[in-house]
């Protein structure tokens, strides 16, 4: 068999095998995300497979580089990179990716044992370098402004009701839509 229909028939298998579950995604013909662990799981990681055109004959090219991964330090992606290129190693020139996904979630545990995950802080920096919050201006009105406002409130500083209606112009017979003919 040549490389790709090794690479066709693992696609078929791999499409029926992970139908409907959705740590599984399919990118393309040839890459794959595969999440181990549940969304809400602190030592959950994503591995993106992508495999090259000689594919199975050589190893695919396993990442950890999408965002969902951020959060994990690059110490435990390199261990977990590690422990996965050995069992390609022994599995090369077989289809593998349902051997390496499995092995990965039931080895979750051991990979992920040092995981500490990784904080991002983000600061920013206010015109001088001041980080202290500065303190909203408030509009300021003129005496004029203010005089109108006091004019319109009552003596608890109340609008009377209606101040803001419009006033309604009455039709006249000339132009509101009655024939008297």
């Amino acid at each position: 068999m040549t490389a790709n229909e090794d690479q066709e028939m693992e696609l078929e298998a791999l499409l029926s095998i992970y139908e409907g579950d959705e740590c599984f995604k399919e990118i393309s013909s040839s890459s794959f995300q595969f999440r181990i662990g549940d969304l809400d799981d602190t030592k959950a990681f994503i591995l993106d497979v992508t495999w090259p055109e000689t594919y199975p004959e050589t190893s695919p090219e396993i990442t950890l580089d999408s965002f969902f991964n951020n959060k994990i330090s690059a110490e435990t992606k390199q261990l977990i990179l590690s422990k996965l290129e050995e069992q390609v190693e022994a599995n090369l020139g077989t289809a593998m990716m349902y051997t390496l996904f499995e092995w990965a979630k039931e080895n979750k545990v051991e990979l992920m044992e040092n995981h500490k995950p990784v904080v991002i802080a983000v600061t920013t920096s206010i015109g001088d370098g001041n980080t202290a919050k500065k303190k909203e201006r408030k509009e300021q009105l003129t005496k004029s402004q203010k005089r109108k406002i006091v004019n319109k409130t009552d003596h608890k500083g109340v609008l009377p009701r209606g101040w803001d209606w419009i006033d309604v112009v009455k039709l006249s017979r000339t132009g509101g839509g009655r024939d008297d003919e």
